[in-house]
């Protein structure tokens, strides 16, 4: 891979991790009932994620998943129903108000398992890594050292996407003082979500 593509690469990636998307929609609402640093930090789960699905796309997954329809279902079927399920958890929330001064171990660790599952069952981002990451590898070289630059550009770029939304999210936080407010929040993300998680259904297998 010349320093050439790699330049035309990052720009096209930086769109796709800017993208609205459940993970992003997420981050916003996390970091409005939590915090900037709450969102940024649980982020992490949403990475991890990405790279279990780059190192499978490395080693040669993206032929098994573009082989296998039964496969890619059951991936569609998962990531639909977890979204639409936090979508229900969402509109049925007590719009509790956003205290940032109470964020334990555990709910750290909840959030970014929140961010994990959204990210593993979103079969637009496995697409992303079986499609579109393979479109600037020069198959005439060793693979694994491309995509590992590529994998690791992607992460860092997607880490900048979560801080940007996390500081719309943080913004946005000023305006849930009040419980219709944040109920009106969060039963929107719901609705977002609902519908993405709903149109995950409409990805079809290639």
């Amino acid at each position: 891979m010349s320093l050439t593509t790699w330049l035309f690469f990052l720009p096209a990636c930086f769109a796709l991790n800017m993208a609205p998307g459940p993970n992003n929609l997420l981050s916003v609402n996390v970091a409005a009932r939590h915090g900037f640093m709450t969102a940024f930090i649980t982020g992490i789960g949403r990475l991890v994620a990405f790279a279990l699905m780059i190192v499978l796309a490395g080693t040669g997954l993206a032929v098994i998943l573009h082989a296998s329809a039964l496969f890619f279902l059951a991936i569609k079927l998962t990531g639909a129903a977890y979204l639409i399920w936090l979508a229900i958890q969402l509109w049925r929330s007590d719009a509790a108000p956003v205290d940032t001064s109470k964020q334990g171990d555990m709910s750290m660790w909840r959030l970014a398992r929140h961010e994990f599952l959204v990210a593993a069952g979103n079969p637009k981002a496995i697409l992303v890594f079986t499609a579109f990451l393979p479109q600037f590898v020069n198959i005439s070289q060793p693979m694994l050292p491309q995509f590992t630059i590529l994998g690791t550009s992607f992460l860092v770029l997607e880490w900048f996407s979560i801080a940007l939304y996390s500081a719309a999210g943080m913004y946005l936080g000023r305006w849930l003082t009040r419980a219709k407010v944040r109920r009106w929040f969060n039963r929107t993300c719901g609705t977002f979500l609902g519908a993405i998680g709903l149109s995950f259904l409409l990805v079809r297998h290639s």
